[in-house]
């Protein structure tokens, strides 16, 4: 096993002074490797160092700027610190060098999402979605993205595979109760509401939205 795997493995395990020695060591014998160097500022973030891991991003990039792994860790550091421009820009960068994985596309749809770009952050949800159709938050999030766009019938089929991968959800039974309500099945709707109050009786979205459903369901 090579240093950088064995760094990797005492990461893991969360003895992160082993692997900062062993990272180190790697760098000493290969200077010129980006490898160990995205390696330590993935540590680096681990352990909530971002300033000090983008500059070893950064190193790996300027010995190959065709390092993707190291332009989406800084997009996860600019991400984390809620620098969506910045960090989109290094989500673009890392899929333009090759990295297409559902995380990637999940995190620039995130970008996007917070920018307010809905519309474009809509075909990375999706292709987040494709890549690992066993992530509920990409599905959930695409669901959102579905939702805000008034693509409900859409949503809710991406809410629906939620609950099945989770059942504790409560913000996909909140979500799908407000698509009942809005397609004006309202019986449904309640009974969502009611089942996202059951999972966290504190969810106060849920709750008013339930007061209002009663309500008009008194009138």
């Amino acid at each position: 096993m090579d240093i950088n795997q064995r760094g990797i493995e005492a990461m893991q395990k969360g003895e992160f002074e082993e692997a900062a020695t062993l990272f180190s060591e790697a760098i000493e014998q290969k200077p010129n490797n980006p490898i160990s160097y995205i390696n330590f500022g993935n540590l680096l973030s681990a352990v909530n160092e971002p300033e000090k891991a983008l500059k070893f991003y950064e190193k790996a990039i300027e010995i190959n700027e065709d390092s993707a792994t190291a332009y989406y860790g800084a997009g996860n550091v600019y991400f984390n610190q809620e620098n969506y421009d910045e960090a989109k820009n290094m989500y673009e960068q890392a899929l333009k060098k090759g990295l297409d994985q559902g995380d990637l596309h999940f995190m620039l749809g995130m970008c996007l999402f917070n920018l307010g770009q809905n519309r474009l952050a809509l075909p990375y949800f999706q292709r987040a979605v494709e890549l690992n159709e066993n992530d509920s938050d990409a599905k959930f999030q695409y669901g959102l993205c579905l939702a805000q766009l008034e693509l409900i019938d859409e949503a809710l089929v991406q809410f629906e595979e939620v609950i099945e991968l989770d059942d504790q959800h409560a913000d996909a039974f909140y979500n799908i109760g407000v698509a009942y309500a809005f397609k004006e099945k309202s019986e449904k709707a309640i009974e969502m509401l009611n089942k996202a109050l059951e999972i966290q009786p504190d969810h106060m979205l849920a709750g008013h939205a339930l007061k209002i459903m009663n309500g008009n369901m008194e009138k």
